[in-house]
């Protein structure tokens, strides 16, 4: 119980922003050479903190980076320009794009928030290295169960691979605002009362032998057991949450769950398949707008970012993992409805 603050670390960052500052600075003409705006070094901490907190757990890190940039004013759609008045440019005007796009503020802190998730991915990385390892070995013929362990991983992945590369855009453009992820944490909240009564349920009914046990193991067996099937389902779940405050930590736990694993596994599981999934993201959007993130923010305080990121994301995935083997998601599904009772008042009433 002790480690339990440990996971509204968020709230205190977000009533941080909004009562201790009005506004971030504002954009200055900056030399040539240097970047065009200022991320702050607390601007990076909070918001590696944020991402810490909240990748892993199942409440929605791109949820909470939404509402923090707002409140931070690092979501600006007014065009940056140089130090001789000249507009900085993602996309020139060309003919293809005849109006060009112009750089702005809101680009390169949409970008931040998905780059900034290579932190949470290091820390998982070396918290479930042995996993990772086995994996390799199976890839090389060494672990079979290893091997069948990477099938699951991928047969999840693969959904994500054609739904994101079909509606990421779409989605940039149109559900990256606050009342999409209000909306999203009350859906979520719902899923996940729904999914931890169905495993209660479902527990009770195999300690009296009237249905199939809840898949508990050593080590890697119960993911091993995931048949392929099952694992495409957990897939297909995680495409939910390409809508921002959905938590693609909550729909792939909810996913094992459903799939037979316990709150362990699930969890397991779903870090496993992050590292994939989240890599993907994280390295694609680096390629498209990463250049244009750096240009406008410079590089210290993106890296101090992703280095909270990954100390808090280590301490987060393991208060997850003993908190969801003794409690279950019900607590975490109570935060979702809180969180969007206080931001449905601040922005809307």
């Amino acid at each position: 119980m002790r480690r339990l603050p440990a996971a509204f670390l968020v709230f205190l960052c977000l009533a941080a922003i909004a009562t201790g500052r009005a506004a971030n600075a504002p954009v200055a003409a900056a030399e040539p050479t240097g970047p065009a705006a200022e991320l702050s070094a607390s601007d990076a901490v909070i918001l590696g903190v944020i991402e810490g907190v909240t990748e892993f757990l199942p409440i929605s890190s791109t949820g909470h980076l939404i509402v923090a940039n707002h409140l931070l004013d690092l979501d600006s759609d007014e065009t940056l320009r140089d130090a001789k008045g000249q507009p900085l440019w993602y996309r020139k005007p060309s003919a293809r794009h005849p109006e060009g796009e112009p750089l702005t503020l809101n680009l390169a802190a949409k970008t931040y928030t998905v780059v900034i998730q290579f932190g949470a991915i290091a820390a998982v990385a070396i918290l479930y290295w042995s996993r990772i390892a086995a994996m390799i070995r199976g890839l090389l013929g060494r672990d079979p169960d290893g091997l069948r362990l990477l099938g699951n991983v991928l047969i999840a992945f693969l959904p994500a691979v054609v739904f994101g590369l079909l509606f990421n855009d779409w989605i940039d453009a149109h559900l990256f605002s606050v009342g999409a992820v209000i909306a999203a944490q009350l859906a979520g909240a719902l899923l996940m009362f729904y999914a931890e009564s169905w495993r209660r349920r479902r527990a009770v009914a195999a300690s009296m032998g009237t249905s199939p046990p809840l898949r508990r193991s050593r080590e890697s067996e119960g993911l091993t057991e995931l048949t392929p099937k099952s694992a495409a389902g957990i897939g297909l779940l995680q495409c939910v949450a390409m809508w921002p405050g959905t938590s693609r930590s909550m729909m792939t736990i909810v996913g094992g769950y459903f799939a037979g694993l316990d709150p362990r596994k699930a969890a397991e599981f779903s870090f496993l398949l992050g590292l994939i999934t989240l890599t993907g993201a994280a390295g694609l959007k680096s390629l498209k707008s990463g250049a244009a993130m750096i240009q406008v923010f410079g590089w210290s305080n993106v890296l101090l970012g992703g280095a909270v990121a990954a100390v808090t994301a280590a301490l987060c995935v393991r208060f997850l993992v003993h908190w969801l083997t003794r409690h279950g998601l019900v607590l975490f599904a109570w935060y979702r409805i809180a969180l969007a009772v206080v931001l449905g008042a601040a922005f809307y009433l």
